[in-house]
């Protein structure tokens, strides 16, 4: 008969075996990942880990960075137009109380002041004004389509900048006809939502104000066209999602190829905690003081 010494012995080396065990298996399915990993960056690695490159790696610059950033940026974009359908654009509005917020409306009023004191001067000054209309012909004419037509051409010819320079040197450009012919036509090409808006410019009687709501009407008839075409799109970003995003990844990874290591650390990790979890639940590896150390904090997986 064994002794309770030997009991536990026993029972501790089985224990032993059993913790040898699962490590062993997550170290096989953390190679195996990785051995998968290699296919998508083949073409990468085989040009960095060329045995004629003797050459000390690349420092990561900026540029590099910020085009990085950018491709993640635009594949995030995508990959939320494409799930959620809801998914909708919104202007960026300032806090009032913040500092951003009072310095951006001092300089905008700032602005409207000086037009209104060069609207109100003997003689008027019609620079900054012609500027505005400058820039609202440009918008005007982002909403159509290219291609010649109709309106296209009326815009054009009513907000002709070089006439209307001609005509106000000699004192005799019609700002508030103008600002009228801006507004008739946003009603025509804005969205039914807007109508709303349009009317309350038709019954502003004061120049600068009707050229300053003119202008917030705009952004938000701007903001419309682009959520349109994000619906409009959506189907066609959806078909492609996948292959789109391989691509963006596989950009990030080339301009930023001392990142990828990280990267593919991380999903390998990430992998093998999910392989491990789905056979012993919520499962801590001696592996997780990798992620400790690069990550700040283990991850925890637990498999429902």
């Amino acid at each position: 008969m064994p002794f309770n010494g030997e009991k536990q012995c026993v029972s501790e080396d089985q224990q032993s075996d059993s913790e040898s065990s699962r490590f062993s298996e997550s170290m096989a399915s953390l190679s195996d990942y990785e051995c998968s990993r290699q296919s998508f960056t083949s073409d990468s690695s085989s040009k960095s880990s060329s045995p004629a490159s003797t050459s000390p790696p690349r420092g990561l610059m900026f540029d590099d960075v910020m085009a990085a950033a950018k491709n993640l940026s635009d594949m995030t974009l995508a990959h939320e137009i494409a799930v959620n359908e809801n998914f909708q654009l919104k202007q960026n509005a300032l806090p009032e109380n913040s500092l951003a917020g009072q310095v951006k409306r001092v300089v905008h009023q700032a602005f409207w002041d000086v037009l209104e004191a060069d609207l109100s001067a003997e003689p008027p000054q019609y620079e900054y004004a012609i500027k505005l209309f400058e820039e609202i012909r440009e918008i005007l004419l982002s909403f159509l389509t290219p291609g010649g037509n109709r309106l296209h051409s009326q815009i054009c010819e009513v907000l002709d900048i070089d006439l209307i320079r001609q005509q106000a040197e000699h004192s005799a450009v019609d700002i508030q006809g103008l600002a009228n012919y801006v507004i008739t036509t946003m009603g025509k090409i804005c969205a039914p939502v807007r109508d709303e808006d349009i009317r309350e410019l038709k019954a502003t009687t004061n120049i600068v104000e009707m050229l300053r709501q003119i202008f917030r009407v705009l952004d938000l008839m701007r903001m419309d066209m682009m959520n349109f075409v994000i619906r409009n799109i959506r189907p066609h970003i959806q078909h492609h999602l996948v292959e789109y995003e391989r691509n963006k990844f596989q950009e990030v990874v080339e301009e930023t190829p001392s990142m990828y290591n990280m990267y593919n650390m991380y999903l390998c990790i990430i992998c093998t905690y999910v392989k491990i979890g789905s056979k012993y639940g919520a499962v801590t590896l001696p592996i997780h003081v990798v992620l400790l150390k690069n990550f700040g904090s283990p991850v925890s997986v637990k498999h429902v």
